[in-house]
């Protein structure tokens, strides 16, 4: 009788485990040995142990959260996204590595899986991801690429606020175009992605305060775009809705370039976003750009009517 595929697999280990396990086995015999390890795990769980963790992992326990209201919600911002965008329905996870290939993210911060992937923590990530691949087929390559999804994701660390929970859903934009120079893409991305934040927040959170800042992270050229593009395009604003520069805003730096976004209702974050590199590395072109923002589907619903 031949032996289990995983038997060939646990035999490799057999000299120098660790080494195996981290870089030697090839990702279809480790996904192999995994499973193997994983099948055995499952048989051993009985109902009142699934019972158990059903109510002491924070990452399988049911948001608080009305779907209703929160369905509600994203209905109106799809309804109000500007026609340029395409929406995207993106798989509940993506190649291992994900986050950490783009930015200085933690994979410990990322629920990875046995198959060589992981649950999607980030939808910008994986939007940018699709932009860049769109970006190398566009033709001409000058047209800038505007993708939106609506996706929940999952986040490994522990989030102690009230009504914070380990997944939640997230609204997302992605645009990626080519630098034309003298901050004119950055430009032309912030405008798009802020007409809309300021239209929806005019739009879905009427009766509430609703406050964007931005910050530009020592790029004179995005100063000067931002008094004399960004700031009158937008206007005029929504009556419940403020735009505010914060210029000493500290986090994000590092992790966005040139500029970055929040978004607040009654003074409770909602939303942030930024220019990242991130579509200039997946396509190894310099004179890529990318501007991401997302909103907490779930915290807007809250607090909107």
């Amino acid at each position: 009788m031949a032996s289990h595929p995983a038997e060939r697999v646990w035999r490799q280990l057999a000299g120098a485990p660790r080494a195996a396990l981290e870089h030697d086995l090839s990702q279809a015999d480790l996904q192999t040995l995994l499973l193997d390890v994983a099948s055995e795990r499952a048989a051993t769980v009985t109902p009142a142990r699934l019972m158990r963790r059903w109510r002491q992992d924070r990452y399988v326990t049911p948001s608080a959260s009305d779907p209703r209201e929160v369905s509600r919600t994203e209905a109106r911002l799809w309804e109000l996204l500007p026609g340029e965008f395409t929406g995207v329905e993106l798989s509940p996870v993506t190649p291992l590595g994900t986050c950490t290939a783009l930015g200085p993210v933690s994979q410990n911060r990322v629920i990875s899986t046995i198959r060589g992937s992981e649950v999607v923590s980030d939808p910008t990530n994986v939007l940018a991801v699709e932009a860049a691949w769109r970006r190398r087929e566009a033709i001409p390559r000058e047209d800038p690429v505007h993708l939106a999804c609506c996706q929940p994701v999952l986040r490994a660390q522990p989030f102690d606020a009230p009504g914070a929970f380990q997944h939640f859903r997230l609204f997302a934009l992605v645009t990626s175009a080519r630098d034309r120079g003298s901050a004119a893409t950055e430009a032309a991305m912030l405008v798009t992605h802020l007409k809309f934040w300021t239209a929806a927040l005019g739009a879905v959170a009427q009766g509430r305060d609703a406050t964007l800042s931005y910050t530009v992270f020592g790029f004179p050229p995005l100063t000067e775009r931002m008094k004399d593009t960004v700031l009158p395009a937008i206007q005029p604003l929504p009556g419940n809705v403020t735009l505010t520069e914060d210029p000493d805003r500290q986090h994000g730096r590092g992790y966005y370039e040139r500029g970055a976004v929040k978004l607040y209702v009654d003074g409770m974050e909602i939303g942030d976003g930024g220019f990242t590199d991130w579509t200039a590395q997946l396509n190894n072109d310099a004179k890529e750009r990318c501007l991401t923002s997302c909103v907490s589907t779930e915290r807007l619903a809250a607090l909107t009517p």
